[in-house]
């Protein structure tokens, strides 16, 4: 198996700056979900660190976790309110929780593509279907597949810091037939070379949708962000609401 599709390497590679200055504001988000939420409780898949979880929790909402990464699930651990989510340690894909029905299980900020093995996406949207409550929904924030960006990114190395001590770079390679990439980032110091490798599986929306019906759930809405504006053939990310039939 390869290093890439063991599903807590993100984590153990990345916690340490994860919460460092530059992801999103979990604020439209945390409002989006909400709305569907209802009385809750809603599952978090790959919660991480909590940056949705704890101020959706804060908004009254009731919220458990699954979590791949010990290493994230202590920074989550260590934030006020973090001891009060309950988070299962495992693969997002197997959804193997006690709990539910939920009205509400999301998957936030293109994390779908993290499972790399062939029929865990699969596997993910069923098991998520099983745990759904009967009308509840399902919710995918993933970015829309730019094959003009991946020619871009192959060909450049991209200089992420340079200090008087370290340099860090990131080079990308892409399989279109197999819709995976591989991208590397190296630091190099007097010390030697630190590789931190990331791989996905990306998918175009209507495969992402082609998923969803194979566990029997239906697109009702697809925006172009958080904030709900329409998605059109110029968006570059899709928020997905994919909603199990009520009894």
């Amino acid at each position: 198996m390869s290093m890439l599709d063991d599903p807590g390497l993100f984590g153990r590679q990345w916690a340490t700056t994860y919460d460092d200055p530059g992801n999103p504001d979990p604020a439209p988000a945390v409002e989006f979900l909400a709305d569907l939420a209802g009385g809750g409780p809603a599952l978090e898949l790959a919660v991480g660190s909590g940056r949705v979880a704890l101020p959706l929790a804060e908004r009254g909402v009731p919220v458990e976790g699954i979590e791949a990464s010990p290493e994230m699930v202590e920074l989550l651990r260590a934030k006020p309110g973090g001891e009060a989510v309950p988070v299962l340690v495992g693969d997002m894909a197997d959804v193997a929780v006690d709990g539910g029905p939920y009205p509400l299980v999301y998957l936030v900020f293109n994390t779908l593509f993290n499972l790399t093995v062939k029929g865990r996406q699969e596997d993910c949207f069923r098991n998520v279907a099983r745990v759904l409550a009967p009308g509840g929904a399902f919710v995918i924030e993933a970015f829309v597949p730019d094959l003009a960006k991946f020619d871009e990114e192959e060909r450049q190395v991209q200089v992420r810091s340079v200090t008087d001590s370290s340099v860090t770079v990131r080079m990308h390679r892409y399989d279109r037939a197999e819709q995976t990439f591989v991208r590397q980032t190296l630091t190099f110091t007097d010390g030697g070379v630190r590789l931190q490798p990331f791989g996905m599986r990306y998918r175009w929306p209507e495969q992402i949708d082609e998923l969803a019906a194979q566990a029997g759930l239906r697109l009702e809405a697809r925006y172009a962000n958080w904030r709900r504006d329409p998605f059109g053939p110029d968006s570059t990310d899709h928020i997905s609401v994919y909603r199990k039939p009520a009894d």
